[in-house]
Formats: structure tokens, sequence, C-alpha cells
């Protein structure tokens, strides 16, 4: 009769009232047959073996806490089947589930089969039997209570009892188990060499890493780490996976002390490679922590190691993710220096960078490298550079660039054509920005947007242009394109150029009644134009609505002062000091001009 406990750790008991044939077995991955209740093993080789009577099983079963058993202590010393089945049982009560599976086995293995004749069963060995062919002999003594201590501790920090010393054999193991996903085994077999003096590979502490982070066990990847450190065995993809986990688990600070940690001690220092510092970068550019990024490269540069290109391209990509454009191309030029070759990304980057910055002759040198080294620039770098050019007033190459884009098969958009609308805006060829946009208008594929639309009516606005801006803004409103304040700012500056004040008024009241807010840009048009039209009650309604400016106050005097308005000019100085608003250097060169005169007349009256 046989009794086979599933549960861990494994026991296997055979009773057969013969009291030299009864034994303990503890067994790992053979398969064992019992016939006829004389316990003969048929395959394999059983791994511990403890004998006893009948009347030392309970100082067998007592003793069962040397494998991180509960102790049992039991009354009597006759038993049956059924009572020895039932001692196990509670013996062996353990409620956790054995992880670690050793080669060809599979969890969940224990298979009865024949009833009546034998039973086959694949017994595995718990991390509950360390040191148990050690203490083997010492059953039937009383054992100290340190050993119990001992074994419990071990218990609790998961060491197993190794049969195989074999490092190599061993590092594969951890290995194994790592990649499948299973951290725990192999975080035991790991501590278990330890403890034992022996020392797994550096790519199986790396697996072992790996797996723990995977399953966010960041807590026992450190302690492996400082195990690892301890062993010198970590290299840059240590540091990296680990510095990484730390990133995401404690917050960058974190990790930017534990690196400082790391660069600050001289042995470690060697250790780090350039791959430690890319991980570095990279961990702050995905949060777009330009100023930390900026921080690893200083280091980098001050313990003289040499960047690639992953090192410089994080760096420009980061750095003009966040606007910080020189320090984009300080990094590209670095990088050129030490004989790198920039890559697409990088070239599209840089160019953004200069073309923000007002420096389009770099950007157009960028440009060129890009055709002379086989690569294609994409849409975006061609209307950066296109506008980088217009801003310029290089109108003729921002045309060139125009042509180079549609031949390199890119179709121009929205930003395209406002590109060059504005540098012929720039260029003060504001009837060839009109008919430019009437071609565009024209063209039934094409989209126009709010910006189009304002840097055409900034051409009508400089033209004086008030019917056809009036026109455009009216093409806006139907065609239901949010219309700005600076939309309506620069058709009452076409009126102001065009000399219609009464056509500004329709203007203005129709802003006022879509709701839109006028800024000072607003009011100081209108008045001039209100001035020039001598509309002098509505500059004085304008003034009296409008919150209290002294630019307002030094328009409105100067105007008056110029068309003769000299009483109403003073009236408005006068009102103008009340509120406790300070005159320009024009505004009181004016007064002073005309004030003693009226002081004259005064004294002789």
């Amino acid at each position: 009769m046989v009794h086979v406990i599933k549960n861990l750790p494994t026991l296997a008991v055979s009773l057969d009232g013969n009291e030299k044939n009864n034994q303990f077995f503890c067994s790992r991955k053979d398969k064992l047959k019992y016939p006829r209740g004389a316990f003969a093993p048929c395959n394999g080789k059983v791994k511990s073996c403890i004998s006893f009577n009948s009347s030392s099983l309970v100082t067998a079963l007592e003793r069962c806490a040397l494998f991180g058993i509960p102790q049992l202590k039991l009354s009597t010393f006759s038993f049956s089947f059924r009572k020895a089945n039932n001692l196990c049982s509670l013996a062996l009560n353990v409620p956790r589930e054995l992880e670690l599976v050793c080669d060809g086995e599979t969890e969940g293995s224990d298979v009865e089969k024949d009833n009546s004749a034998k039973d086959v069963c694949e017994l595995e060995l718990s991390r509950n039997v360390c040191l148990m062919n050690s203490y083997t002999e010492n059953l039937g003594t009383n054992q100290p209570s340190s050993i119990l201590e001992e074994t419990k501790i071990l218990g609790e920090n998961e060491i197993i009892y190794l049969e195989e010393v074999d490092e190599g054999v061993l590092s594969k193991r951890i290995l194994k188990l790592s990649r499948l996903n299973k951290p725990k085994s192999a975080l035991a077999i790991y501590k278990s060499m330890i403890f034992s003096g022996l020392k797994p590979d550096l790519h199986a502490c790396n697996s072992l890493l790996s797996s723990l982070l995977r399953n966010g066990m960041l807590d026992k990847a450190l302690e492996v780490f400082s195990s690892m450190k301890a062993s010198e065995v970590t290299t840059g993809h240590t540091y990296s996976l680990i510095l990484k986990a730390v990133a995401d688990g404690r917050g960058y600070d974190s990790a930017i002390n534990m690196f400082r940690e790391l660069i600050s001690n001289k042995n470690l220092r060697e250790q780090i490679d350039i791959v430690v510092y890319n991980t570095m970068i990279s961990i702050f550019a995905k949060g777009n922590n330009w100023d930390q990024a900026q921080k690893i490269w200083k280091i980098l540069q001050d313990n003289g190691q040499v960047g690639t290109t992953v090192t410089y391209r994080l760096l420009i990509c980061t750095f003009v993710r966040c606007g910080q454009n020189e320090l984009a191309i300080d990094a590209y030029n670095e990088m050129i220096r030490n004989g790198l070759n920039p890559e697409s990304d990088m070239m599209h980057a840089i160019i953004g960078a200069y073309s923000r910055e007002g420096k389009c002759d770099s950007a157009l040198n960028i440009l060129q490298c890009m055709l002379e080294s086989e690569l294609k620039p994409n849409a975006r770098a061609c209307n950066a550079v296109m506008n980088s050019l217009g801003k310029a007033g290089k109108v003729k190459l921002a045309f060139e660039i125009y042509d180079l884009m549609k031949s390199l098969g890119h179709a121009p958009d929205a930003y395209t054509w406002n590109s060059l609308l504005n540098a012929l805006n720039r260029a003060n060829r504001y009837s060839d920005a009109i008919q430019l946009f009437e071609r565009i208008r024209n063209h039934q594929s094409i989209s126009l947007n709010v910006h189009i639309y304002d840097t055409v009516l900034t051409s009508c606005h400089r033209l004086g242009l008030w019917d056809k801006a009036i026109q455009i803004l009216w093409q806006m409103e139907a065609s239901e394109i949010p219309v700005s304040t600076a939309s309506y700012n620069q058709v009452i500056g076409a009126c102001e150029v065009a000399r219609r004040p009464k056509v500004a008024l329709q203007v203005y009241y129709r802003m006022v009644r879509q709701k839109h807010s006028p800024d000072i840009f607003t009011l100081l048009s209108l008045m001039r134009v209100c001035i020039w039209g001598s509309l002098w009650n509505e500059v004085v309604e304008i003034l009296k609505f409008s919150e209290p400016n002294g630019s307002l106050y030094n328009a409105a005097i100067q105007g008056m002062c110029l068309t003769g308005r000299l009483d109403l000019a003073k009236k408005l100085y006068t009102e103008m000091r009340d509120r406790s608003l300070q005159p320009d250097g024009k505004t009181r060169a004016m007064m002073l001009q005309n004030l003693p005169k009226d002081s004259r007349r005064n004294r002789k009256r």
C-alpha cells in the first residue's frame, strides 16, 4: 500500500506490516513503482531515504520540521494505513504550490494509474527540503534547536537543496526558467547558488534580472543587482536594465541618484559604457525632461566618453521636441566633429531647429546635404526651409524649394502656400501675393485655412484695398472659417490706408455684433481713421467706452493737434492727466507749442 501526497513537500510512505520495510521517501522527477507493498523503485534513483519502524514513526514525523514541515506530536505508536494517511496529510499540509519545474517536467504531472496493481507517481523536490541529505542520518537522534531554526530561515529565504553543483548547468537552469517567465524559481536557484558558494554566469544573472523586472518584482531585482555588484558580474546591460526599471517604478530622481552613485565609484565607472548613458538619456527623453538629458550629456563629456549615433539622435530629437533649438544645433555640430554621419530623422529635426532660429542658410545647407546623400527630404522639412527663406525675404530661393518639393513627389499643403504668400509680403510684393491667392482659391483641391486668409488680408491692408479685404472677410464668414480679431484688424487697417472711416466703423460694429472683443490695435486703427475723417464724436465715444489707455489718448490728441482742433486736444489732455495717464514725448511737445498761445490770450482778457 502506498500513499502519495501531491502538495508540498511531497512524501511517500509504504506500510506493509513489516517494520524493516517501512520507509520514508522524498524524490524528485523519478517515477516509482510499488508492487505488493514491498517498496522497490523500478525507474530512476531514490534521492533520499530514511528508515523507521512503527515505534519511531512519531519521531520521524516530528523531525519533519527539518524540511520545513510543521512538527506533529502523536500519542500512539500503532498505525493502520488510514491513520498513517491522515497523519501524513496533516504533517504535509502546505498551502502553496510548487513553482519550480525541472527539465522534462510539467506542472501537475502526478498521475495515478491502476489502483489495484501499482501506483505511478512523479514526486517533486520542494524548496523546503534543503540540506536533507546532510541531516538524514540524525533523524533517529535528538537534534539541537539551532538546526531547526536554520532550516526555517532557509525556507523563508527561498533557498532550496541543490543536488547539482555544476555552475554551468545551474546557470542554464536559471536562464531557461527566466525565459519561461518563472522568476521565483529562477531566483530560488540563484539564491541557493550564492548560499552554496557557487557563482552564476553573467548571462544567467542578466536574464534573471530581466525576468524579475518584467513581472514587477523591482525589490527582488535590486537585491540581485546588489549581489551582482558585490560579485563583480555586471555589465552595461545590467545597469541599463536596472536604471530603466528604477526610473519607471520610482521616478526620474531615483534613477539619476543611482546613476550618479554608480559613476562616483571608480571601479563601477569603468563598466559603465555608452549604452548606459544612452539608456539614461532615453529615460529622460521619454518624459521630455530635456534639462536632465543635458546633464547626462555633460557627464558623458566630462568622463571622456564619445557618443554614438543613437546618443545624438536622442539628444537632437529631445531638444527639438522641447523647443531647445540651440542645444540641438550644438549636439548636431558635435556629432559632425566626431565623424558620425547623421541619419534622415536627425537631419529633418535639425532643419526644423535652424528654421525656427531664423538660420535659413544653415537649414538650406542641411537640405542640400540630404539630397547629396541620396536622402529624400519630407514635405515638412521642405516647408520649414521655404518658410525660413520667405521670412528672410529670399523669394526666389523659396520658390525653388517649392519646385524641388513638387519634383520629390510631395503635394503642397496650406503651410506651403502660406509660406510663399509670406515670402511675397516680406519682399513687398503685395500684388503678387494677391494674385497667388486667387490662383490658390481657384484650385478646388486646395483647402484654405485662416492663416492663408490672414496673410492675404495683410496684403490688402498694405495696398489699401478695402473693398478686396471686405470681400475676403465675407468669404471667410461664408466658409464658416473662424474669423479672429486679427482678421478684422487687417480690414479696418485697409480702410485706414484708403481713408474710409465710415466703412471702418461698419466693420467695427460688425465685429462687436459677432462678439469679438476689440484689442488695442483695433481701437488705434479706428481712432486714426476717424480723426482723418473728422468724426470727432466717434473719437470721443471710443475713448469713453474703452479702457483708459495712454496710447489711445496720445493718438487722439496728436491727430486733433494736426487737424487744428486745439480746444478738443486741450480738453483730452487735461482728461488724460486727471486719469493719471502719461503722455508720450510727441504729445507733450505738441501741447507745449499750443498752450502758451492760449495762456497769452487769457492774460490779455
